[in-house]
């Protein structure tokens, strides 16, 4: 295959646990060809989505990775695949490249993720879509309604629709001094909506991080366990991944949810569970894969290179 991969500046890629990075050695690993492009590589001129990328050759060495050839447009139509895998934020110039990638779609060229499902899949919000996994939930910029919620559950979370990483995400009580404070922030007086779940005790086993694959399931998650004192389940945020089996209730919600999401077109999918609770449903550039396969010795970078295959033969 000829692959394209948009992504983050080659440099700033750490190789020890970057998900796309075990995509490309296991790729490169077949004898598949890796072509590398950011986003500001992909142009649409005279009506053609083009993007200028440098095939990549890739070393066993930590600090030196890889060599590049001299970069050269290419339409996107000509790969065997293009994956999309430009970390968040998901702000406008990611919109408009998927935009850009849709077009391309149109122009015979084979996007994963779909650029429509990701712009159509808030990762937090599309968990909606879902809502017999989802725990007491509300949305809204209305600090009135936010205070009921409070009111109603005691003790919450508090977090933005569009952040990452575990980024301006608050865990509120009732009799916290610094809630107005707090609701103001989140809201920007009330011109921001925000999302607001029940706190689920169950984090301090860990954030589960459930990797679908073309809709099947990877046999293992990622825990994300917070660190001490600290609420969020992140692992930018201190937390410890620790892989374990999927449980009964992981299998259910990776069962019920793996073939809708296969059919919208997300062919790598990260859902977040806590406890028995769906959280998240992340699509733009979901991670796990190293830590997983370290510590479980389960080729999840092979399984989706089997599956990427399947797709573009």
């Amino acid at each position: 295959m000829k692959l394209a991969i948009i992504l983050d500046p080659l440099e700033s890629i750490k190789t020890y646990k970057d998900s796309t990075y075990a995509v490309m050695c296991a790729a490169h690993a077949r004898g598949h060809s890796i072509y590398a492009m950011e986003q500001r590589d992909v142009v649409l001129a005279e009506g053609v989505v083009i993007a200028l990328a440098c095939e990549l050759d890739l070393l066993d060495d930590a600090l030196h990775w890889y060599t590049q050839g001299a970069p050269a447009w290419h339409t996107l139509s000509d790969f065997d695949g293009v994956l999309m895998r430009k970390d968040p934020p998901f702000n406008m110039e990611y919109i408009y490249t998927t935009y850009l990638l849709e077009l391309a779609e149109g122009q015979g060229a084979r996007i994963f993720n779909r650029p429509q499902a990701v712009r159509d899949f808030n990762e937090k919000l599309s968990t909606a879509k879902f809502p017999e996994f989802m725990p007491p939930t509300l949305v809204t910029r209305q600090e009135a309604l936010i205070r009921d919620f409070i009111g109603e559950h005691g003790d919450i979370i508090l977090k933005p629709l569009d952040a990452m990483g575990g980024s301006s995400i608050f865990r509120v009580r009732q009799d916290d001094p610094n809630l107005n404070v707090i609701i103001e922030t989140m809201t920007q007086l009330g011109t921001r909506t925000v999302m607001a779940q029940r706190y689920i005790p169950e984090i301090a086993q860990g954030d589960k991080r459930i990797l679908l694959i073309n809709g099947e399931p990877v046999p293992y998650a990622l825990a994300r366990i917070p660190k001490q004192g600290e609420t969020r389940g992140n692992l930018a945020a201190g937390a410890r991944g620790v892989a374990q089996p999927l449980s009964a209730r992981d299998l259910k919600i990776a069962a019920t949810l793996g073939p809708k999401l296969r059919e919208a077109g997300l062919f790598l999918v990260g859902l977040d569970v806590i406890g028995d609770y769906l959280t998240e449903i992340n699509v733009t550039s979901p991670t796990g894969m190293q830590e997983i396969a370290s510590q479980t010795g389960f080729d999840v970078a092979g399984m989706f290179v089997d599956a990427l295959e399947k797709q573009c033969s």
